[in-house]
């Protein structure tokens, strides 16, 4: 064997000496997946993203490369150029997940869209922290950073990677702005803390509310939603969104789409494939692609630190905002509602109001509170892509203005 050919056998070796750093990014991949498996936190995404993140990581970046000079484009490059730069997982992902999701519980009580928009002041709050952490030596945090940053606290996995890319762009467009890539950081950041939300809200929720009032019984309507609102309700929704936030017409309008396709009853194999077949194809495509956008050189770096601390800030404060929102609501209601689902009002779909439940339950066997929980649950995700569009159109407003 030619002596050049053997030196080719040493080249990864070779590679891991010049960069150790890719050993601890093994480190954080296992350490992903034994959360996603072991634990069976967030698995759906944590293991195709823990082995996008090993692939990224592997001697000669084979899966990554950008291509050109006649070599083809690696494959996990494919997967976030074609499906991550140009909206179309995440928006594929908001289709299946309105498909999975019923919002008769919102539409029987809609003064629960109120509790789902309140926690929306998490993601101001980490926004607002993120820009006081960018005037430090420490990090270098703009307005872009920080709406992607922000958005974290809504606890809602594609608005994120949708936000994050989205200002990846308008920032690599800027000449004269420095832009972060923290796509990654800010995904894996949301989605690990998706995943922990049964740790991270119970005591949050305990420390903000009284036994009193964790105790408040609340009576569910027996009183079914009619078909005609469920399927007037995401054509409406949609249009007013629309009009009111142009830029949250994407987000809105696929998780409308799969509602009504869902709700209308007369296509159930549409029903079927966006809400199963289709959602687990792109779910697995999506996570390589984040994981992807994580080699070494740009994961492990200060800003990471910052973007997982105020990932989790905001997530808390979404948090206390929403059980906040719920007692006001008690001073102003004759009828009195349960402080403890406006801590569902953060977007993580049914995992928030699951915690409440079984809240619920400890504090009374006979409380059932998951049904209203549903509603603010419901309304976070609503929020959330609303948010996202009001902050995509401020920074396209500030930037396109010089």
């Amino acid at each position: 064997m030619p002596t050049n050919e053997l030196s080719d056998l040493w080249i990864g070796f070779t590679e891991i000496g010049k960069d150790p750093q890719i050993i601890l990014m093994w480190l954080i991949a296992g350490a992903l997946l034994y959360v996603g498996i072991a634990k069976k936190k967030e698995p759906l995404l944590l293991v195709p993203i823990s082995m996008g993140i090993l692939f990224a990581n592997l001697p000669g970046e084979e899966l990554i490369r950008p291509g050109g000079d006649g070599e083809p484009m690696g494959l996990l490059k494919i997967f976030e150029t074609v499906g991550m730069k140009s909206d179309i997982f995440p928006l594929l992902i908001f289709m299946g997940v309105g498909a999975a999701t019923d919002f008769s519980p919102m539409l029987s009580n809609p003064k629960t869209l109120l509790l789902g928009a309140g926690a929306q002041a998490g993601v101001f709050v980490a926004l607002l922290g993120a820009l006081l952490l960018g005037m430090t030596d420490f990090f270098e945090f703009g307005l872009l950073e920080a709406s992607s940053i922000g958005i974290i606290g809504g606890a809602d996995g594609p608005t994120t990677i949708y936000i994050a890319t989205r200002m990846q762009i308008i920032g690599d467009a800027l000449p004269s702005y420095d832009m972060r890539p923290i796509v990654g950081a800010t995904a894996v950041a949301a989605y690990s803390y998706m995943a922990l939300v049964p740790i991270i809200q119970p005591p949050i929720i305990k420390l903000f509310t009284t036994k009193k009032e964790r105790l408040i019984r609340m009576e569910y309507s027996a009183k079914p939603v009619s078909r005609r609102t469920q399927i007037m309700f995401p054509v409406f929704t949609t249009i007013l969104i629309s009009v009111l936030v142009p830029s949250a017409s994407p987000l809105i309008g696929m998780l409308m789409l799969g509602n009504l396709i869902k709700v209308s009853g007369v296509v159930p194999r549409l029903a079927d494939v966006s809400e199963n077949a289709m959602m687990n194809i792109v779910i697995i495509l999506l996570g390589l692609a984040v994981g992807s956008t994580m080699p070494a050189h740009i994961f492990l770096q200060p800003e990471t630190i910052g973007i997982f601390f105020l990932g989790l800030f905001a997530f808390m404060t979404a948090t206390v905002a929403g059980i906040l929102l719920a007692k006001l609501m008690n001073l102003l209601s004759k009828e009195k509602i349960n402080p403890m689902i406006g801590a569902a009002g953060v977007s993580a779909v049914p995992m928030a109001a699951r915690v409440v439940q079984d809240m619920g339950q400890k504090e009374d066997p006979d409380n059932y509170l998951l049904m209203h929980a549903m509603g603010p649950n419901v309304a976070g995700v609503i929020g959330t892509a609303t948010v996202a569009g009001v902050l995509l159109a401020v920074m396209n407003s500030l930037y396109a203005a010089g």
